[in-house]
């Protein structure tokens, strides 16, 4: 699905981030939206291109195990504008850090089981 100027329903913003229509809800209630999602006349959501880019990078934050009061914390940075710039700087350079980390160990634990992996298949292929 290609997000154009149109304004999108609850369902295909779904669709198009794989996200549930429940945790699309949830990122509103939690205050995590940059700006409040547009409402129909129906009082139906109706999300922009610009909710969906939002949602999407929400989506990657989230990905990466950061928390959602830090995710609500950045979001707040944001909506202050260029003047916290710097303090978004920070925060999304420790997060990186953390992710680096978290890379590390899974790289670990992924050379582990490569190890195990190689090690069943010598025994297989003489047993």
């Amino acid at each position: 699905m290609t997000i154009t100027d149109a304004r999108l329903a609850i369902s295909e913003v779904a669709q198009a981030t794989g996200l549930s229509t429940h945790t699309l809800r949830y990122y509103e209630r939690a205050g995590l939206m940059l700006d409040p999602v547009d409402r129909a006349s129906s009082s139906h959501r109706r999300y922009s291109p610009g909710d969906v880019t939002w949602v999407e990078f929400l989506t990657k934050l989230r990905s990466t195990g950061m928390p959602i009061a830090t995710v609500r914390e950045y979001a707040e940075l944001v909506r202050r504008g260029d003047s916290t710039t710097a303090d978004r700087l920070e925060l999304l350079g420790r997060h990186r850090v953390a992710v680096l980390a978290q890379l590390d160990e899974i790289t670990k634990s992924l050379t582990a089981i490569d190890k195990k992996i190689a090690l069943y298949k010598e025994k297989a292929t003489h047993a």
